[in-house]
């Protein structure tokens, strides 16, 4: 970050966009702890930070009365524990522009830290509105944008903001310098063979990222309820398993693509199958392609675990986004696991590998192999939208 911080209010937009039980208590704090060293570098050099984030989607659920569910979406919730995290007392704003904010953020002290209220409590803010932007922009002498998770939503606190400020007066954070560099080495003469692995339940969700690695990879792993829709696309019964019919030509059109091109696309050979959607469903394993009528894939079975794996551990650069199956589910996670192993192993052996996506990232985590990975990256969405080839708003609002 090359912004001198001393005795400035430093804007901070980040990701505390993390899970919350039922009481209101964080299930994984990952996000948080991630901006970590971007708050406390701003604080070591005599800055005090006030941070912006949203929190969930509060204007799609609001209240019967139609009003905002604050005790639900609140980013209070985070307070305590981000005082935690940071060894100090942080204060919190119940308000995200306005009077209040202002007389806060003006009485900010050097080393302080002032959480403001849910952006997404205002409708402005996924509106990318101009006024409010300013609004928001005022309330600091310098903007950060650390959120990368959020970086390809032209949004007002990620992208319409920084317009507010000049070039030397807006950065990014440490953690968004992290991720567009891991990005970069994905994009840019990656190390071969180069193995890409998908799943998730849709082929429509991923299929301009696996167009995108149709001309980046040599190998593609298929797995999730979008492994279906090939097997079906390739004349195979798959009994009550997810499928989208519309997208059956497209999956065909793919493989053509791939065999044309010389990428090595992988699905599963056989299915660990249920007779209902919940884990407590009777299963065995069966092929992919011969899955009897009443029973549906519910996540890829030995053979493909061991194929897969294969190919992994054969691989210099791994990227993994989406589940192989229900990882929810105990009984329907073993494959998921069995990839987070093999691109650990890989990883040890030398590979690089970068993890995004929800479900990628809770299995190395919960499996406790995250340190064992290269990278792991905080926004799915914006990793995928990046490997794609767009310009993401809120990288291209800093460098202006």
């Amino acid at each position: 970050m090359n912004i001198d911080f001393n005795q400035k209010k430093a804007l901070i937009r980040v990701d505390f966009n993390v899970p919350l039980d039922k009481q209101y208590s964080i299930t994984d704090d990952t996000r948080m702890r991630e901006a970590l060293p971007t708050l406390r570098y701003v604080m070591e050099h005599g800055g005090a930070v006030i941070l912006m984030s949203h929190l969930g989607r509060p204007l799609d659920k609001l209240k019967e009365d139609g009003t905002v569910n604050v005790e639900k979406f609140t980013l209070n919730h985070l307070t305590k524990h981000l005082s935690i995290l940071l060894g100090r007392h942080v204060k919190f704003c119940p308000e995200t522009v306005g009077d209040t904010a202002t007389l806060m953020a003006e009485a900010l002290q050097p080393g302080e830290v002032l959480l403001l209220e849910n952006t997404r409590f205002q409708k402005e803010e996924e509106k990318g509105d101009q006024e409010f932007s300013k609004k928001l922009a005022a309330l600091g002498d310098v903007y950060v944008n650390d959120a990368f998770g959020t970086a390809h939503r032209a949004h007002a606190s990620t992208t319409v903001i920084a317009h507010f400020f000049p070039k030397e007066a807006r950065t990014f954070g440490f953690l968004m310098e992290n991720e567009i560099k891991n990005a970069n080495m994905l994009l840019h003469k990656p190390a071969r063979p180069f193995t890409a692995i998908t799943g998730g339940a849709k082929v429509s969700d991923k299929i301009m990222l696996l167009e995108r690695f149709l001309d980046l990879v040599d190998n593609i792993i298929i797995g999730g309820g979008m492994a279906y829709t090939f097997a079906k696309a390739q004349g195979g019964k798959i009994g009550n398993s997810l499928v989208e019919n519309d997208r059956l030509d497209m999956a065909l059109e793919l493989l053509k693509k791939a065999e044309a091109k010389g990428v090595k696309i992988y699905l599963p050979e056989d299915s660990i199958v249920a007779d209902k959607f919940d884990n407590a469903a009777s299963h065995h394993a069966t092929s992919s392609y011969d899955i009897p009528e009443g029973w549906m894939g519910l996540d890829i079975g030995e053979k493909a675990n061991a194929a897969f794996a294969e190919v992994i551990k054969n691989s210099k650069t791994i990227i993994w986004n989406g589940p192989m199956g229900v990882f929810e589910m105990p009984n329907f996670a073993n494959g998921t696991k069995a990839v987070a192993v093999a691109v650990a192993e890989a990883t040890k052996a030398g590979a690089y590998s970068l993890v995004g996506g929800g479900d990628s990232v809770a299995a190395v985590n919960q499996l406790g192999l995250a340190d064992e990975v290269s990278f792991v990256s905080t926004g799915g969405g914006a990793m995928r939208e990046m490997l794609e080839g767009k310009e993401l708003p809120g990288i291209k609002a800093i460098h202006g």
